[in-house]
Order: C-alpha cells, then sequence, then structure tokens
C-alpha cells in the first residue's frame, strides 16, 4: 500500500532522483524554458518553486538554503538577480507547463516548463503587472455591480429619447418657416 507516499519516483533512487530534480533546476533557471517528459516536468515544478519563493528574498541565509539543493554559483547569481527581481510581485505560480505531442521514439507523453514572466507571447505588459491586485469576494462585487448598472443605465436612455424628439421639432419649425 502507498498510503501517505505522495512523491513521484520516477524509477529512481532516491540521490538519482535529486540530482535529476537538481539538474533540471539549473537548466529551466539557465534557459528559463526546457522540454522533457510530463511525470518529470509535474516533479519539477514542486522541486523548483519553493526555490524560486525563496529567491524573491535575497539574503545570505536564502543563498545557502537554496545552494544546497542545486550547487551551481552561476544558476544561484541568475536565480536571485535576474529571476528573483522579475517574480517579486508574483504570489507564486512561477512556472507553467505546456503538453506537446509524443515522443518519437518511444511515445513517451511529452511538456515544455517554463518559466512564466520569462515568456513574450503570453506577457502581460509591465504596467498590468505591477499593479498589485487583491483578492476579492465575487459575491460582494457581484451584488453591488448590478444595481449600480440599473441606476446610470435609466437616465442615459431618458436622455436619448429626449434629444432626438427636440432635434424633430426644431426641424419641423425650421422647415414651416421656410415654406412661409
Amino acid at each position: 500500500m502507498r498510503h501517505g507516499d505522495k512523491i513521484k519516483n520516477l524509477s529512481r533512487t532516491a540521490s538519482h532522483r535529486a540530482a535529476l530534480l537538481s539538474n533540471l533546476t539549473i537548466q529551466l533557471i539557465e534557459h528559463k524554458r526546457i522540454t522533457t517528459t510530463l511525470a518529470k516536468a509535474k516533479s519539477l515544478r514542486v522541486y523548483a518553486e519553493p526555490l524560486i519563493t525563496k529567491a524573491k528574498n535575497d539574503s545570505m541565509h536564502n543563498r545557502r538554503i537554496v545552494f544546497s539543493y542545486l550547487q551551481d554559483k552561476a544558476a544561484i547569481t541568475e536565480l536571485f538577480t535576474v529571476v528573483g527581481d522579475k517574480v517579486a510581485n508574483r504570489p507564486g505560480g512561477y512556472t507553467r507547463i505546456i503538453k506537446l505531442p509524443r515522443r518519437m521514439g518511444d511515445a513517451a507523453d511529452m511538456a515544455m516548463i517554463e518559466l512564466v514572466d520569462f515568456n513574450e507571447i503570453y506577457g502581460k505588459s509591465a504596467d498590468a503587472t505591477s499593479a498589485k491586485k487583491t483578492r476579492r469576494s465575487r459575491r460582494s462585487a457581484g451584488s453591488a455591480a448590478p444595481k449600480k448598472a440599473t441606476e446610470t443605465a435609466a437616465p442615459v436612455v431618458a436622455e436619448e429619447t429626449t434629444a432626438p424628439a427636440a432635434e424633430e421639432a426644431t426641424t419641423d419649425e425650421a422647415s414651416t418657416e421656410e415654406n412661409a
């Protein structure tokens, strides 16, 4: 039975799995996007996202913790300078997994995993991402919005109906004056 066994073993020993995930994380930090199997990508997301969260606060303690996982000075520098600054306002969800067609050789499920803030195609403007968003209840916003919309919609409709009638009256008067 596998009660409480939440880790995906990837058919590897613990040391082999740790080395694999460390190397994949280093490559993800350096290249911002890598292609691997779907199972490895899902395991990599669980492994890499806490490390990226630590990179948001650049302290010696956090650098040492991340170095204990990665053991690559260049990747640590890149993570804490470039990646950490870019994800500073994001409250999690630093990676995106996109499924790809199956691999030709063994028909393995393939996926591309990338850092969300480094994709120019899906990326939003810097102004939109810099604004801090707070979570609001849908219930309060939903109940307040319809009341406000009905209050503002009624006067606008009344003005529009009176304006054309007034214009028609002035044109009718002008045409009768011309005829006379």
